[in-house]
Order: C-alpha cells, then sequence, then structure tokens
C-alpha cells in the first residue's frame, strides 16, 4: 500500500495495481523492464503520442510505488522531462518514441542537479557551457531537457558535443555529471522568456513534491519493517515489541511519517494553485526530518543489522537520506517563510 490520500479514479487504480502486482515479482526492477514491460516511459506523455496522459498525482502514485523499489531516481528526471516538452512543445517529434521506452530523457533543473550549466543568449541562438553534476537519470539518457530561468532547451546526449561521467552514488543510484560547450545549432529551444521561467520553476517543484512522496514510501516500508521485527525478536523471554521505549519510538516514527506524508500529499495537490510555494517548501521541510527520525528509529530498533547488506533496510534508509539531501531542508525553509510573510 501506498498510504497516499490522493483523489485516485479508475485508471489510476489500475496503474496502482499493475505496479504492485509486478513489484511484488520484482523486487528491484530496471529501467528496460519498467518502460518494456509495464510502459511506465510514458506516464506524462499525452494520449496523442502514445502515452498515459497523466499529470503530478500519476507521477506522485508511481514514486510511492517505485521508492520502496529503489527505481525512482532515473523515472522520476525522464517523467518530469517528458512532461516539459509535452507542455513547451505538445507535437514534438520524440514524444512517441519517449513513451514506448525507445528514448530515454532526462531533466537538469535545480532540484535534479547539484549544480546548473552555463545557459545565454547569444546572436544566433542560446549557447550553453559549463557542468552540470550529479544530474539525476542522466547517466543513461538519450536526451536532457535542461530548465533554465530563461529558456527550455532539448539536448541530445551527443558524446562528441556533451562529455558524460558517470557517478555511482552511496544510494545505489546512478547519476552523472555532464560538461557542455554548444553553440546555438547544438541545441533546440522549446520555449524562453517568462514562460520557460513559469515552466522551469513549476517542474522544478513538481521534482521536489515527487521526491516527497517518494521518501514517504520508503518511510513507511522502514516502519513497517521495523514493526515486524519488533514482534519477532525476543529478549528475556518476551517479544521486544512490549518494551515500553521501543513502543514510544516507533510512535515517534509513526508521527512523523503520518505529518510527512500529509505535507507531500498537500503538496502534490498545491501544484497548480497559488499556495504552491508554500505547499511545496513545508512538505520539503517536514520531509528531511522524517526521515532522521524513522530512519534511525528503524536502525535502533534492528541493531547492529540495520545497515548490513542482509537486510533492505540499509538500503531504504540511504536512499531516503540521498532523497533529504537532494530536497534541502535550510533553503527551503527559508522559502517557506518568504511564501507566508
Amino acid at each position: 500500500m501506498t498510504g497516499l490520500d490522493l483523489p485516485f479514479g479508475a485508471p489510476q487504480q489500475m496503474l496502482r495495481d499493475s505496479l504492485q502486482r509486478f513489484l511484488a515479482d520484482n523486487q528491484r526492477p530496471d529501467w528496460r523492464q519498467l518502460s518494456d514491460e509495464l510502459g511506465l516511459g510514458g506516464v506524462a506523455v499525452p494520449e496523442a503520442a502514445g502515452g498515459f496522459g497523466g499529470g503530478p498525482g500519476d507521477i506522485a502514485l508511481v514514486m510511492a510505488e517505485l521508492g520502496p523499489a529503489l527505481a525512482g531516481a532515473d523515472w522520476l528526471s525522464h517523467a518530469a522531462a517528458t512532461m516539459l516538452i509535452a507542455q513547451a512543445a505538445p507535437g514534438h517529434a520524440a514524444l512517441a518514441d519517449l513513451a514506448a521506452g525507445r528514448l530515454r530523457a532526462a531533466i537538469i533543473c535545480p532540484a535534479s542537479a547539484s549544480a546548473m550549466p552555463r545557459v545565454e543568449r547569444g546572436d544566433g541562438g542560446w549557447i550553453v557551457g559549463g557542468t552540470a553534476t550529479l544530474v539525476a537519470g542522466a547517466a543513461g539518457a538519450d536526451l536532457f531537457v535542461l530548465a533554465d530561468g530563461a529558456a527550455i532547451l532539448l539536448i541530445a546526449a551527443d558524446h562528441a558535443k556533451v562529455e558524460r561521467r558517470p557517478r555511482a552514488m552511496h544510494d545505489g543510484s546512478m547519476n552523472a555529471d555532464l560538461g557542455f560547450a554548444l553553440a546555438p545549432s547544438d541545441v533546440e529551444m522549446l520555449a524562453e522568456g517568462e514562460v520557460a521561467g513559469a515552466r522551469a520553476a513549476w517542474i522544478n517543484d513538481l521534482m521536489l513534491a515527487a521526491r516527497c512522496v517518494e521518501a514517504a514510501g520508503l518511510m513507511q516500508r522502514m516502519l513497517g519493517e521495523s514493526v515486524d521485527y519488533l514482534g519477532q525478536r525476543r529478549q528475556f523471554g518476551t517479544a521486544i515489541g512490549s518494551f515500553q521505549v521501543l513502543r514510544h519510538r516507533v510512535a515517534d516514527m509513526q508521527l512523523a511519517l503520518m505529518k510527512a506524508t500529509a505535507l507531500a500529499e498537500v503538496a502534490v495537490l498545491s501544484l497548480d494553485g497559488a499556495e504552491r510555494d508554500a505547499a511545496v517548501s513545508a512538505a520539503c521541510v517536514e520531509v528531511c526530518d522524517a526521515v532522521r527520525i524513522v530512519g534511525e528509529g528503524a536502525v535502533q530498533i534492528h541493531g547492529a543489522m540495520g545497515l548490513t547488506e542482509e537486510l533492505s533496510l540499509g538500503c531504504y534508509f540511504k536512499r531516503a537520506l540521498a532523497v533529504a539531501a537532494a530536497i534541502g531542508s535550510a533553503g527551503q525553509l527559508a522559502r517557506f517563510a518568504e511564501a507566508a510573510a
């Protein structure tokens, strides 16, 4: 169960059921399985181009399921990139191949990279230079969608023009550093000016909200496994779940998870509303705090086994920590204060 309380219709229920059945038999799916067997490459692609035509709620649903399968990082980057292409250029020729999984995209925005490249307006068009570091989903992408405040640009992953250095992360995901030295003829402009800035800000918040949902799914799995362990592990002839101090710890974990999940849901629902800035930032702050409470509590309950490779718990915690680091808390707290002022 995802634990999400969002207004899902029949198509979303079918999508969630299909995901759950598939993940029950394929606990660590790769990109090819997700795109070929489930068709998840087209979730955010319009139906006219062969996709599902999904929106933020559909992306949140998928991330809640893929999070505990440790398969959400690359897929989210692809989904956000395809959604942005569809918004900026609804009839783009690449959408059909992206929906079918024949092409794979990655988005470059502040929520998906630790540093952005340099984008400038030249005499003949847009120039891209510098480096984008630790770009999620970029290690295996065929197309990059650069969502800059001034322009939205589509860039082919041409090894002769884009230097790509894959980076293995501590949570098991693969990011990449990208080096650019592109002339206007090397990029395709999808949008520019105020329209580009608005769309870039929106897609960045979508990434943040979806990662909050991913973290909620990971925390729910960590809490569930901790509760199960409390009933199995015995000391002094009794299950450790009867110890009051551990029961209180689980209550704290449950409360933190409930608050984080609720605010993640509000963030998803607020993406098209006037309260988007405050809602997304509040979710990021609460999720970062909850990851620490739930993750550290789960590891403590499991003892020395909590971070070993024998249990999936350590993988969940590492991924949740990576999500928390990506969405940040200090910067989001300042943004929330500014939005609420």
